[in-house]
């Protein structure tokens, strides 16, 4: 027989509970109410409109709700559970442990009872059984099965299969948090870390301590640049799962953006010690000793990885990248070995184009090292293509937008403090050099490359409906609304300044975004580091970037971005002149005291003689960069890309008469 047809109030009903679980609590408590005044006492509808109060923050609501519904129903497990949180979120950690202790006597495979216990253990302050009760949760889990593939999945970096799963477990359960977690981990691979905060807000509302929900949200946190949220949650996550090595790992990764190198280090130390480290960690490990200067310590780290990894192609290039480091004709061997091998994981193929072009260009193979370099962008440009017309059509927007007029309009706007440098330009044209010079002054914190201008930029792009909004909608902030993006960069930003009065933020890329700069921080510096464009473009050619730059990979596509860049940057000299200082990366290296004075004076800055002295400065450096500006000036890399001429014509035709505007390399 066919199954009767749901009545009117069951399917009003259900769509209540979707809309709960769905993270839409208001809503759904309005759909309850009525619901209730149909069916007075209906058990199913209270302990929904019970758990919407609770999920809007109504604890006391949820209790008078609840409790009177136990007394008539006490078998009612998930009522129970949900009062049982509702006393958590009202302060009565015992009551709550007492609820769901009564829950699991009579079902012990109940996994909400489970993870409702454990966020009462950590309320009590009984980590190590919170850390059972967790695990617990896990195993009795409905879909187990389908979590661990879709980790797996995330893990061999199929993302696409992850979501699939991840998807459909929140089909069925749309408040399911680990399903949430995980769709919030690829949001985070994807670079979209508002999402992944959103999704982690709506699994934290579920369970509070959950450590895989908590780390995630750490992760969130430091993407979005809200370091001192992080670095509680962080702590906090410490307490529950003190032995478990990926909360150190987190924790790590706070320190290292806090620019707490050495505490990076040891969090990271301590989670090698947890368990035998894998080539991931070990990377890592390589990168902060890189940051602190420690050279060999960083090079051990890297050829430990390949110990473990013969085929990891990050470690290849990551000791490429030390700049100086001379691969031996066995390394070059291995790594073409593992080239005849075949594709290994995702990105590895295209990091060991890159180290092995470096190998041979050290030889000096230019020939033979060019074509490892351009077979790395290949790769590299078919994982994520870079629409040039897009790009151009960008950089029409913002000028149209970011005229005179609206600066006009917004006189006495944003937040007047100078305290920010701002280090724009292109990759690979001296900005890490400016930066070293810049934070060898007594009264300037050089930080490193801030993500929180593009998170801005990225908020007005998604309040348009096509998530296309920047720059227009600009537009439609007030002048208190400016002031108010001013003031949160400044806040976002506080931690990295370690009481001095200026701090740099040198992310490339916001040669876009001087328009928004000028708009919410007015009295900023800003400094453009400009180098030729032949050697500029094809030091970004053969450099392998983790993220962030997809227009590199291929030349006529960089000739086009590097036209684009100078377009806007001569429509900043229009609209605000003198607000941006240019800075020629060969005239520093010829002349470097005159153009250190002339950049200290744009900054507002005395002359100090430590800024001539860069490369005696001890501080972190996190770009590849680091290890050139701890050496003094040369001028070895003016004019380099001759090495390359025949190879380099497709750029040099792409750049066309933007040539003109630099004098010849010699």
């Amino acid at each position: 027989m066919n199954a009767p047809n749901p009545t009117p109030f069951e399917v009003n009903r259900g769509r209540a509970h979707l809309a709960l679980r769905s993270g839409q609590a208001a809503t759904a408590e309005r759909m309850l109410r009525v619901l209730a005044s149909e069916r007075p006492g209906d058990p199913n509808i209270q302990w929904l409109l019970g758990a919407a109060l609770l999920a809007q923050d109504q604890a006391r609501g949820s209790i008078e709700v609840l409790e009177p519904l136990l007394e008539r129903a006490p078998e009612f497990a998930n009522a129970r559970v949900d009062l049982a949180r509702a006393y958590r979120a009202n302060g009565q950690p015992k009551l709550a442990r007492a609820q769901v202790q009564n829950v699991l006597e009579a079902a012990p495979h109940h996994h909400l009872a489970w993870l409702a216990y454990g966020d009462a253990l950590v309320d009590l302050g009984q980590h190590t059984d919170a850390v059972v009760a967790y695990d617990r949760a896990r195993r009795t889990d409905p879909h187990r099965a389908r979590i661990e593939a879709a980790t797996a999945a995330l893990v061999a970096d199929d993302r696409k299969a992850s979501e699939l799963l991840f998807r459909q477990i929140l089909q069925a359960d749309p408040s399911h948090a680990a399903a949430l977690a995980g769709l919030a981990a690829l949001s985070l691979a994807a670079d979209k870390a508002h999402d992944a905060e959103r999704l982690l807000r709506h699994a934290l509302k579920q369970t509070q301590h959950l450590p895989l929900a908590q780390r995630g949200m750490v992760q969130a946190l430091v993407a979005l640049g809200r370091l001192e949220e992080a670095d509680a949650t962080a702590r906090e996550l410490l307490k529950v799962e003190p032995e478990n090595e990926q909360t150190w790992i987190v924790l790590g990764a706070v320190a290292t953006r806090l620019m707490r190198q050495e505490e990076a280090l040891e969090a990271y130390e301590h989670a090698a010690r947890i368990k035998p480290p894998e080539a991931r960690l070990l990377l890592t490990l390589g990168h902060v000793n890189k940051t602190l200067g420690r050279r060999g310590d960083s090079e051990a780290a890297y050829k430990s990885a390949l110990k473990l990894d013969a085929a990891c192609g990050e470690a290849y290039w990551s000791l490429a990248d030390l700049k100086n480091y001379i691969f031996s004709d066995a390394e070059v061997a291995a790594m073409r070995a593992v080239l005849d091998a075949g594709p290994g994981a995702p990105g590895s193929e295209a990091q060991v184009n890159f180290a092995l072009g470096k190998a041979l260009e050290q030889r000096g193979r230019h020939s033979e090292s060019f074509a490892y370099y351009s077979r790395g962008n290949a790769l590299r440009g078919a994982d994520a293509p870079f629409d040039a017309g897009k790009f151009e059509r960008r950089v029409a927007r913002i000028a149209a937008v970011f005229d005179e007029r609206f600066f006009a309009a917004r006189a006495g706007a944003g937040n007047p403090d100078p305290a920010p440098v701002f280090i724009v330009g292109l990759p690979r044209s001296g900005s890490t050099l400016l930066e070293q010079i810049l934070a060898s002054h007594s009264r300037v914190e050089g930080t490193m490359e801030l993500p929180n201008i593009i998170h801005m930029v990225h908020e007005f792009e998604d309040s348009a409906t096509d998530r296309d909004g920047y720059p227009e909608t600009v537009t439609t902030a007030s002048d208190a609304a400016l002031r108010a993006l001013g003031d949160r960069y400044l806040a976002e930003t506080a931690p990295l300044h370690r009481g001095r009065p200026r701090f740099t933020d040198k992310l490339p890329n916001n040669f876009s975004h001087i328009g928004l700069i000028q708009a919410i921080l007015p009295n900023a510096s800003i400094i453009d580091a400009r180098r030729h464009p032949m050697d500029s473009c094809f030091s970004t050619f053969k450099q392998h970037f983790a993220e962030g730059q997809t227009f590199s990979y291929d030349l006529q596509v960089l000739g086009r971005y590097y036209r684009g860049y100078l377009a806007l940057m001569d429509h900043w000299d229009r609209v605000l002149p003198g607000k941006v200082l240019h800075v020629q990366y060969e005239e520093v290296v010829r002349e470097p005291e005159a153009n250190i004075r002339r950049l200290l004076a744009h900054c507002g800055l005395p002359f100090e003689e430590a800024c001539v002295a860069f490369h005696q400065t001890r501080r972190s450096v996190r770009t590849p960069s680091a290890e050139q500006v701890r050496q003094p000036l040369y001028s070895s890399g003016i004019g380099y890309w001759r090495n390359f001429e025949r190879e380099l014509d497709p750029l040099r035709e792409a750049l066309g008469d933007a040539l003109d505007r630099f004098p010849p390399t010699e």
